[in-house]
């Protein structure tokens, strides 16, 4: 049914031991960032609020607190680009290094490695993030292709069962596209918006599998993301203890943020392990099928974008930086 080891994933995970650890500080970092934002805004709002009654107090400190929420929100937004630069293409790079059977940097050398592998593939980061954009757009548009030509099969129930892999899909394709940047890496792509085609038309060539792994991966990342919010209830409850007011009852959205840190810190790269060993092993010895090419170009505008930036990559990778995703699938 599957493509992929559990074990060989958690040999992975152990040989990227650096990464795992790297991605604990910054997704931790990011959870105590709000934590601490959100408090001192809380704070701050209850301060103000003793210059009221009761309900007045209650009400400075919960808008405090959601500021210093949304504050912090909007600071990571702007950070995103880097966080994928210098966090998941990094790990995503060490990954494909292992499955070829490279030797790793241990420590401190394997993030700095990474890191220069990520900067020779992609240039800037907004190359990456750019190129990422365009990436899930695309994959968005072959699910609905699959999701289309299982509408016409006269399968009882179907209905049904589309709906519920809708959703399993729709978290899929966020691995999916990293799976992308792991093929562009692994086939030291010299220009990565006309390999990215390559790869995405290898994905669609071998969707129905590729999706097939990415929803159990999916749920059993959202399994033990599951058991980790229920672990993290506790601790989340006596942070928020500290906090004035209204915010004492935050110790549910709290737990849910612990949850997200250890899932995208350590279940998330274990989930991306297995799609990779999955992927690679489907397009062995596959070449892109032009008929894939012509689907695509046909129903992805976003496809097309990635050729017209490959044009644009031949006269230097700065023209491509700098031009727009755009909107459309």
């Amino acid at each position: 049914m599957t493509n992929f080891s559990f074990g060989t994933s958690m040999t992975l995970m152990r040989r990227t031991a650096p990464f795992l650890v790297f991605r604990m500080l910054v997704y931790f970092g990011i959870a105590v960032a709000y934590v601490l934002v959100t408090g001192i805004g809380a704070g701050i709002g209850w301060g103000i609020g003793a210059f009221g009654d009761a309900e007045f107090r209650a009400g400075a400190t919960f808008w405090g607190g959601g500021i210093g929420f949304g504050a912090t929100a909007a600071v990571l937004y702007f950070l995103r680009e880097y966080i994928l630069y210098m966090v998941k293409a990094g790990h995503i790079a060490v990954m494909v290094e292992y499955l070829d059977g490279r030797d790793l940097p241990e420590g401190r050398g394997q993030i700095a490695h990474a890191q220069a592998v990520v900067k020779e593939r992609f240039g800037q980061a907004n190359v990456l993030f750019g190129l990422d954009q365009l990436v899930r757009g695309v994959l968005r548009a072959i699910t609905g292709l699959v999701e289309g030509l299982a509408s016409l099969l006269p399968i009882p129930a179907l209905d049904g069962l589309m709906r519920v892999m809708r959703a399993f899909l729709k978290v899929a394709v966020g691995l999916i596209d990293e799976v992308i940047l792991a093929y562009l890496i692994r086939n030291n792509s010299q220009n990565p918006w006309s390999d990215s085609r390559d790869a995405l038309v290898l994905y669609g060539q071998n969707a129905r599998p590729l999706l097939v792994n990415a929803a159990v991966i999916a749920l059993v990342s959202y399994i033990l993301a599951f058991l980790v919010f229920l672990v993290m209830l506790a601790p989340a409850a006596a942070v928020v203890y500290a906090i004035p007011g209204a915010w004492s009852a935050g110790g549910f959205v709290f737990a849910i943020l612990f949850a997200w840190a250890v899932k995208a810190a350590v279940i998330e790269p274990f989930a991306v392990a297995c799609l990779l060993q999955a992927y690679f092993k489907l397009i062995e010895g596959q070449t892109p099928n032009p008929d894939w090419v012509a689907k695509l170009d046909s129903v992805s505008n976003k496809f097309r974008k990635l050729g017209q930036r490959a044009s644009d990559w031949a006269t230097g990778p700065s023209g491509a930086a700098e031009a727009d995703p755009g909107r459309g699938a």
